[in-house]
């Protein structure tokens, strides 16, 4: 059957959607327990790296500054990114099912969309913080005081829910044609996407561009911030110095590095290299990797972090003695 009559009843199929399937890592039950005892691990040590990072710096009034302001932010970023994708998917790993409910993928999809640009925010913001900690030194405090700190933050939570609130409106307002198999071990965007009536995607193609071409602008702006820190730095004449400026940006320059690798190689790899079991390697890539090992590079690169870190260790230690 073709034709509009034909287009309604989809349509019509598609608006009755309870529950979508996600796509599984492994069919046999051995493969399933072991991604589940895998995220599991992942997903602890994320849990516990950034719970750290956010309770050293609320703890330690010594890393009440802005760059460990917004470094508490970004930690809490990881958490609720990460938190939204794994323990749905450990779950259906451990109970051997690939479903998830409409709400369930709508509240993920809103919830990843709006994690995932006010972490490239935060990362952007940090990028300026190092730009004027580096290159306007004098004018730091005023630039960078309390007030200035809590209406950034404020600015990128409350544009990244809106932005997340737009897409997932619009992308679940899209009639469904093409069934309820999600390509994808959490629901994303162009998954869903994927799903719709051809001629009713397009609308939700003008607001992707848009979040691109801020996304591109983040990049640029962090790119060009770079770029100002190192000609800054190689002007210090004492070679210490020059360890000591360039040694508070790696960490950044590092968690920047890797977010924005991971995301170009997942959205921007030929079609003709797709397949399923890459896809879902460069997922995990790109939406797990990120929240577990940024706690990591913070702490490795940071000496003041690591020292108050181990002061409330040692402090919780006591306290139980």
């Amino acid at each position: 059957m073709t034709g509009p009559h034909a287009q309604r009843k989809q349509m019509s199929n598609g608006s009755s959607v309870t529950q979508f399937l996600l796509l599984v890592f492994a069919d046999s039950r051995e493969r399933q327990l072991l991604h589940f005892w895998l995220f599991l691990g992942i997903y602890l040590a994320a849990l516990l790296g950034n719970g750290l990072i956010i309770t050293t710096i609320a703890y330690e009034h010594r890393l009440h500054t802005p760059m460990y302001f917004f470094l508490l932010n970004l930690s809490l970023v990881d958490i609720g990114s990460i938190s939204t994708i794994l323990p749905k998917s450990m779950a259906n790993s451990l109970w051997d099912t690939r479903d998830i409910s409409y709400l369930g993928c709508a509240a993920q999809l809103f919830m990843f969309a709006f994690l995932v640009v006010a972490e490239l925010c935060f990362l952007t913001v940090m990028a300026y913080d190092r730009y004027v900690a580096i290159c306007r030194p004098l004018h730091y405090g005023t630039l960078l005081g309390s007030r200035a700190c809590v209406h950034m933050a404020a600015a990128t939570w409350g544009s990244a829910f809106l932005n997340s609130l737009l897409h997932t409106a619009n992308t679940f307002s899209i009639p469904l044609c093409h069934g309820k198999a999600v390509d994808q071990f959490f629901c994303e965007i162009p998954q869903i996407l994927k799903l719709s009536c051809s001629h009713f995607y397009l609308r939700e193609v003008g607001l992707v561009g848009f979040s691109f071409s801020l996304a591109s602008g983040c990049f640029v702006f962090i790119v060009l911030s770079y770029v100002q820190i190192f000609r800054a730095v190689l002007r210090i004449p004492s070679e210490q110095g020059r360890h000591k400026a360039f040694s508070t940006c790696l960490p950044h320059l590092a968690v920047v590095s890797l977010y924005i690798s991971t995301s170009l190689f997942a959205y921007l790899k030929p079609p003709s290299t797709s397949s399923p079991s890459l896809d879902l390697v460069v997922s995990f890539l790109y939406s797990v990797i990120p929240p577990a090992v940024n706690p990591l590079i913070y702490s490795m690169r940071n000496q003041e972090l690591k020292d108050a870190t181990k002061k409330l260790i040692l402090s919780v230690d006591f306290r139980q003695l």
